[in-house]
């Protein structure tokens, strides 16, 4: 019977350079990635003024759909001839809330929708429940 000679190939080391590399690059990444999202936005030193114009304007505007299909506009019980002059006259900065009940139909969802869509509104915010 013949040995059969098995060849070992010893590590004496591991080149850990390369992930070395790849992690100061990810800590770098993540570093400043965080001072942005603590800060939120990039810190500015604003200047002051001695004159302002302060508008007292509404952040927001709230679409109520409720489970009849009723729809509502700040409160106030609206139909969708009603709902679509009111939204005219909101200003297309203003962020527009959504809340429509999940028992309501779906064609009065999308109804509201395109009422929005078509008057140009981009700051939506459908509201949810966890």
């Amino acid at each position: 019977m013949a040995k059969c000679k098995k060849s070992h190939k010893k590590f004496d080391s591991i080149n850990v350079i390369p992930f070395i590399d790849i992690m100061l690059v990810l800590l770098v990444m993540v570093l400043t990635t965080a001072t942005f999202i603590k800060q939120g936005v990039i810190p500015v030193d604003l200047p002051n003024a001695k004159a302002t114009d302060k508008k007292d304007t509404k952040k927001e505007v709230t679409v109520y759909v409720n489970a009849k299909g009723e729809m509502f506009f700040e409160k106030e019980k609206v139909d969708l001839a009603t709902l679509e002059s009111k939204l005219s006259s909101v200003s297309k900065k203003q962020t527009v809330i959504l809340r429509s009940d999940k028992e309501s139909r779906f064609q009065d969802f999308v109804s509201v929708m395109d009422i929005l869509k078509r008057l140009g509104h981009e700051q939506l915010y459908i509201v949810t429940k966890k």
